[in-house]
């Protein structure tokens, strides 16, 4: 489971004790659900992502006994659900394996809260939740003995067939997440789960042709056919870390011919042209896909020739999304435009880019933010944000 899903849905990282940010930098940008919400609510970005992963579906090759997903962030579960349906559509009536990390609990519950229906049209679907690093979260376990010992799995077999009946034990969950889905600040200023938890969902009625798909704490998934991995890093983080971190171990948890999408924020758009307004020669967006592929396969050493890093070429690899407005609102010719699209504009502006609160706080307090803001509204007559994607497949031994 761009923009920013710079979103919450873009997914915080959670840094452990390594790589102490600077003190600007020592905020935890996406616990903000206001900023979060404000965003994902009023731009495309989740719609437009979920069709760039639905493009990746056609190029794998399954086999059994389970098509293996896994969302490398899932923020909300907007993006997960509409991929689930698009595997639907893809593959009717194979078994799933869908698996996701997220240390957000309003993430999680927001995620359960989309997946009754997804029971209920495609029965044979495993969903496996996870709170743990990305290091280890493809394998469902902690890979430190003492963490492993210390955490919670919870498998739940979902009775009934209808939605509502999924709907009301899903809900019954929600004391079992609030205990184990509690986070904890490490020293620098990442978040950490306090409990490393795994939690299982898949139908009763199809537990017998599910035996082999569904995970066990001692037998984890073997691999993935496709890995999503959309903003899941902050943007101050070095390349070097995005890629050994994150990258290198979401690429090896790939099967043959697995298929790893990253997707992160490229700059050059309106939205950065409101934030370089207000703060001259800011450029949070210097990180291209050709420098993060070279560093990941830098960081993979001898087991990157077993792997191919695909930059794509431009017109495959940028895509972009928009804010949402009526028809008119922009229309060179009106006299005005609302001061509630002006504070989404400015929120999703500064969404993208990251800007810390000290910042945020102080350019607020004189209207010239609301004044750049309006100025790119008016130039452009539309806000919008540029994505950039790569991809990673694992070669396959015959190849």
């Amino acid at each position: 489971m761009a923009a920013a899903s710079a979103q919450l849905s873009r997914d915080i990282i959670d840094l452990g004790e390594t790589e102490a940010p600077a003190p600007e930098q020592n905020f935890r940008f996406y616990d903000n659900r206001q900023k979060y919400l404000m965003f994902v609510n009023t731009c495309s970005e989740k719609w437009v992502v979920a069709d760039r992963v639905a493009r990746e579906l056609q190029k794998l090759k399954p086999t059994p006994p389970a098509v293996r997903f896994f969302d490398a962030g899932m923020g909300d579960g907007t993006v997960l659900a509409r991929v689930m349906r698009s595997m639907h559509a893809a593959f009717p009536r194979f078994p799933f394996l869908i698996a996701g990390k997220e240390i957000s609990l309003e993430d999680v519950r927001l995620t359960l809260d989309k997946m009754p229906d997804r029971f209920f049209e495609h029965p044979e679907t495993v969903l496996a939740l996870t709170n743990i690093s990305y290091a280890d979260a493809p394998g469902l376990v902690p890979s430190r003995p003492e963490a492993r010992a210390a955490m919670t799995w919870k498998a739940v077999p979902l009775k009934g067939t209808t939605t509502a009946e999924f709907e009301r034990q899903i809900l019954e969950l929600q004391p079992f997440l609030a205990q184990n889905w509690r986070t904890k600040v490490s020293k620098s200023g990442g978040l950490l789960p306090e409990t490393p938890t795994t939690l299982i969902l898949y139908r009763e009625d199809c537990a017998f042709m599910l035996q082999d798909v569904i995970p066990t704490k001692d037998a984890p998934p073997p691999g993935y056919d496709l890995v999503v991995a959309s903003q899941p890093f902050r943007l101050s983080a070095t390349t070097e870390f995005k890629a050994s971190r994150v990258l290198a171990p979401l690429a090896r948890a790939l099967r043959e011919n697995g298929r790893l999408l990253g997707i992160h924020s490229a700059g050059n758009d309106p939205g950065l042209e409101v934030v370089q307004l207000v703060w001259p020669g800011e450029d949070p967006f210097t990180m291209s896909r050709h420098a993060l592929l070279d560093a990941t396969r830098k960081a993979m050493g001898e087991e990157s020739q077993h792997y191919k890093f695909d930059p794509l070429p431009s017109s495959e690899a940028l895509f972009r999304y928009e804010m949402h407005t009526l028809p008119d609102e922009l229309d060179s010719e009106r006299a005005t435009i609302g001061t509630s699209t002006l504070l989404a504009a400015w929120n999703a502006a500064t969404y993208v880019a990251q800007i810390d609160d000290e910042r945020l706080s102080e350019a607020m307090g004189s209207p010239a933010y609301l004044e750049a803001t309006r100025k790119v509204l008016r130039k452009n007559g539309e806000l919008w944000f540029n994505d950039e994607s790569y991809v990673i497949v694992r070669n396959s031994s015959a190849a």
